[in-house]
């Protein structure tokens, strides 16, 4: 019988190093240019390794380094993989008010489609910051355009998730029209959802723990939304003084991650949101209604 491999989608969210959360309190982004920049490098070295897997994913570029570095955007084009926006200035949607939050993301896409030429269909916010006190943010990607959004983790952590959020991608309604949701992967154990497969959790987490998560994603019939950040693959970054847990969280297994990301990539069969049909199968789902009840 032959091997199925699981299916599903692979996907980077452009940013440097000093653009992560763990530092913004100590990085303040009116400084950031005064930051030895190391995306461009990082991001080429992701491309070389998708294209020599033959696999094409979905970057998510953050709007400040598109502006400064629109030949990196350029060739991810070229590369036949799919542009979304990671919004402009990195901050946590929860923190701003919607004016902000529209200004913020009507920047970048505007950024990004200008570089490329081509729309902007999909959306994944910094710090996975949809959450219930912000999904608010979902009818105004709406409004300017988005189609699909990325941004939601069922999980339960100190800095996002919806726990109780459905763990497929699922369809809903805004006042702007129709959009599709593709949550970030998590597999069932003893009652809760646990993320797999991604940026913190594929880097600092057990190997086994990954093979074994996304097998179990595999047999519930789900599609894997694996992600992952540039600098994460750069063990000789600077090292910024930020606060030890920050540091532990962000600097763990730098040098180990680029493996551990063919690793997935080689044992499953991954492609962009664009190109992998999930929209098609997606549920319908009343995200507002449900708040509601829960309130």
């Amino acid at each position: 019988m032959p091997e199925h491999k699981p299916v599903g989608v692979v996907s980077v969210d452009v940013e440097d190093y000093f653009h992560a959360e763990s530092f913004s309190d100590i990085v303040e982004r009116s400084r950031w240019d005064s930051y030895a920049s190391r995306v461009e490098r990082n991001t080429r070295r992701l491309l070389e390794v998708l294209a020599k897997l033959n696999v094409r994913g979905t970057f998510f570029v953050l709007g400040w380094v598109a502006e400064r570095f629109p030949g990196l955007v350029r060739e991810i084009g070229a590369g036949g993989h799919e542009l979304g926006c990671h919004s402009y200035w990195h901050r946590l949607i929860y923190k701003l008010d919607p004016a902000e939050f529209r200004e913020d993301t009507r920047r970048a896409k505007d950024v990004i489609e200008q570089i490329s030429g081509e729309p902007v269909r999909g959306y994944r916010a910094p710090t996975y910051s949809v959450v219930d006190g912000s999904l608010w943010a979902l009818e105004i990607l709406s409004e300017l355009g988005f189609s699909y959004d990325s941004s939601i983790f069922p999980i339960q952590h100190d800095r996002y998730g919806i726990p109780d959020a459905p763990r497929a991608p699922f369809r809903f309604q805004t006042p702007s029209g129709s959009m599709t949701e593709f949550p970030i992967t998590t597999f069932r154990l003893a009652g809760r959802n646990l993320p797999v497969g991604g940026g913190g959790y594929l880097r600092l987490l057990p190997q086994i723990y990954t093979r074994l998560g996304l097998q179990r994603v595999q047999r519930e019939g789900l599609p894997s939304v694996i992600y992952i950040h540039p600098w994460e693959i750069d063990p000789d970054q600077p090292r910024l003084a930020g606060r030890l847990s920050s540091r532990l969280r962000h600097y763990t297994n730098l040098s180990r991650t680029l493996e551990r990301f063919q690793s997935v990539l080689q044992a499953g069969s991954y492609t962009s949101f664009r190109e992998s049909g999930l929209a098609d199968s997606a549920k319908d789902f009343d995200l507002y209604a449900h708040k509601q009840r829960k309130n």
